[in-house]
């Protein structure tokens, strides 16, 4: 794989229909500078909004990927996005004068052809690659789903599909070596669906801009000529169409005998280009879908975003240990005697964070709380919980080092055994809700695993020159 940022030399363009919303567009391809991303373009639009390829942005999965901010949206970006990642393509601009990129014949050939005329351009930076180094799993017991990521020094796709269906049947389809494999075994794998889905997504108001030429049509049920051709005019298709023999509409051919299954591998790379970064795994997907994908894309944007926090603030790795006390007095104001927070043991980003706090005889408090008899004041032990509680919110500023978190009210506060010098604090502190200004969490202070006091707190995330 390559070491370097890459972006394409030339612009270059193209114009078509979109898949599901019918609607003309014009699309080109720019180059962009380092550390810029993959962005869409509206240009159509008052201002040009951006809207950059991040799951973040993810709006609607209904038989595509579909990205928005604000009012601009892009529909059915994952073709466009896969010909990006299997070029390594990391930097580009992809200016749209409509609402859904061309579809092309189905598949993300037509792209691909389109930015190797373009050409490569080496850029002077190094790939941010986020390497995957512990075992991520997304389940959907439902839809009989599994995507599975594993550390491997490289970036290997494997997918199965079983729609239980006779007319598809099981396939599966593995793509090992990007350079070597992409543009010839999977970039012209066309998108396909089944003949008994086809009215239903027309009554839905998709595929509008759907024909024969740029979709594989499997045929899952019998219909007479008068049926398929009345349902030709529903679908605005001019030609005859016929069930054919070979199990797809009108006999087209496959290009490949697992067509559908690499069509599936080919979504699922331009899905999980909304991690934001290429990274180094071996991902194995049973049954994938957009909605999989993008879930299964969150689940590892988050992993990069917390390495990529852990690493600005924790500058010497140690087992065990997510953030020492150097890097906590990093994020955090507090000093002494203030600071109630010795290392944090473990990080799910706006999720749940455990701290310990090792609480000695030579703490200021314990001179008058008690004299002879020392015991931890309550409030220190609720202060600690909400130092803890604040790095949960790294994942919510640019610069959190710029914030505070300030009590506005504590509830449900209780304290069942006194903590007295000799004690480690073991704190967990759960998010149960975020808002822009401020946010609600659940804490727990454990001691030798003996729940010692818990609350629920809501806090104020002002400026800290403001506070």
């Amino acid at each position: 794989m390559l070491e370097l940022q890459r972006t394409i030399k030339h612009p270059v363009s193209m114009a078509g229909v979109g898949l599901h919303t019918g609607t003309n567009c014009h699309m080109t391809f720019k180059p962009a500078p380092i550390n810029y991303g993959i962005r869409f373009v509206r240009t159509d639009l008052g201002g040009n909004p951006e809207i950059p390829a991040l799951a973040d942005y993810v709006v609607d999965i209904s038989r595509g990927t579909t990205l928005a901010v604000g009012e601009a949206k892009v529909f059915t970006v994952e073709h466009v996005l896969a010909a990006i990642v299997g070029l390594q393509i990391d930097n580009i601009i992809i200016e749209l004068d409509g609402i859904e990129p061309p579809i092309g014949d189905g598949s993300a050939l037509p792209y691909v052809n389109l930015l190797q005329k373009a050409e490569f351009v080496v850029q002077d930076a190094p790939k941010d690659y986020l390497i995957i180094d512990q075992t991520v799993v997304y389940k959907d017991e439902n839809n009989q789903v599994d995507i599975v990521g594993l550390p491997l020094d490289g970036y290997r796709l494997t997918v199965m599909v079983d729609y239980q269906n006779p007319a598809l049947g099981s396939q599966h389809t593995g793509l090992f070596d990007l350079e070597k494999e992409f543009i010839t075994d999977f970039a012209p794998a066309r998108t396909f669906c089944f003949l008994s889905e086809v009215e239903s997504l027309s009554k839905v108001g998709l595929i509008k801009g759907g024909d024969i030429d740029n979709a594989v049509v499997i045929v899952d049920k019998q219909l007479d000529n008068a049926e398929l051709q009345e349902l030709g005019k529903k679908l605005g298709i001019e030609q005859d169409i016929s069930l054919g023999d070979n199990g797809i509409l009108n006999n087209k051919a496959l290009r490949f005998r697992n067509e559908p299954a690499r069509h599936k591998l080919l979504d699922l790379m331009g899905d999980l280009a909304l991690i934001g970064v290429p990274f180094k795994a071996q991902i194995l997907a049973a049954r994938p879908g957009h909605k999989s994908n993008v879930e299964f894309a969150k689940q590892v944007r988050k992993l990069y975003q917390q390495k990529k926090l852990v690493k600005k603030y924790q500058h010497v790795r140690q087992e065990g240990i997510v953030f020492d006390i150097n890097a906590i007095q990093r994020i955090l104001p507090h000093r002494y005697p203030f600071l109630m927070v010795d290392k944090i043991t473990s990080l799910d980003l706006d999720q749940k964070v455990t701290g310990v706090k090792s609480v000695t005889v030579n703490e200021p408090f314990f001179q008058g709380h008690f004299p002879g008899r020392p015991i931890m004041p309550g409030v220190m032990i609720l202060e600690a919980m909400a130092q803890v509680g604040g790095i949960l919110l790294l994942n919510s500023f640019s610069n959190p080092e710029e914030k505070l978190v300030l009590f506005m009210q504590i509830n449900n506060a209780k304290f069942r055994k006194p903590v007295v010098p000799g004690d480690q604090l073991v704190l967990e502190v759960e998010m149960v809700q975020k808002r822009t200004r401020y946010v609600v969490m659940a804490g727990k202070a454990i001691v030798d695993t003996n729940l010692v006091a818990e609350a629920e707190f809501v806090a104020a995330i002002v400026d800290r020159n403001q506070a």
